[in-house]
């Protein structure tokens, strides 16, 4: 069995990837004292049930966001499979949601490194559709492949819960009510999610990629989101 903490560098041969890929300053990651979203998301496993949307940001001093900037929304039961979805727009319908085949408490792992980058590849090679478009994907995460995933064509009751909830949140991490007024806790555990805006990089009609845009001034993204239609 693989270890969980892979290189993020590892298997990230395509070339598509690479030529997404921003050189890094040195060797090893710079971490920031304050830390950020993903540090916030980490601690989820440390908060009690009573807490709510307890990571939220405030409204910063200074516009660190552009206009144009694309929001991916992060979220999941603590014991159930995470879903990542894109917006252009936090007030509008997700143009792209996904249930990755991983567990939360698998990607929380992951971000031990302080770098996560989540590479999805379709091998649909029919070019007929925009490359958000493409249903089926092969999914790596830090460079290990984890499985297969299907876009959804429609959101899910849970999935719209959440987009709800977060119509009005730019970024920010924290646990959300049940969308059963009735339960604080499933058996799945809580609703947990990590929000953030990034800029939306195109490389080409076959490979974009997303680099989330750091509230707390970090020198480099944390989280960076590769989509890439195989050739």
């Amino acid at each position: 069995m693989p270890t969980v903490h892979s290189s993020p560098y590892l298997q990230m041969d395509n070339p598509a990837i690479l030529s997404l890929l921003r050189p890094t300053p040195g060797e090893k990651p710079r971490k920031s004292s304050s830390g950020g979203l993903m540090r916030m998301f980490k601690l989820f496993p440390m908060l009690t049930s009573g807490c709510k949307m307890v990571a939220l940001l405030g409204r910063p001093r200074k516009p660190l966001l552009k206009d144009s900037a694309t929001t991916g929304t992060i979220f999941g039961y603590r014991k159930g499979r995470v879903c990542l979805a894109i917006q252009d727009d936090p007030h509008c319908v997700p143009m792209f949601v996904i249930e990755l085949p991983m567990l939360t408490s698998l990607l929380q792992k992951e971000m031990a490194s302080d770098i996560l980058r989540i590479a999805l590849e379709s091998e649909t090679k029919t070019h007929k559709k925009k490359l958000l478009e493409e249903f089926v994907w092969a999914v790596y995460c830090n460079g290990r492949k984890v499985g297969y995933s299907i876009r959804r064509k429609q959101l899910s009751d849970d999935e719209l819960h959440v987009m709800q909830l977060l119509r009005g949140v730019s970024m920010g991490a924290g646990v959300l009510p049940s969308p059963n007024e009735k339960e604080t806790v499933t058996s799945d555990g809580e609703l947990t999610y990590m929000r953030a805006r990034f800029e939306r990089v195109v490389g080409s009609k076959d490979s974009e990629a997303l680099y989330m845009i750091n509230p707390d001034g970090a020198p480099g993204p944390e989280l960076s989101i590769f989509f890439v239609r195989a050739r």
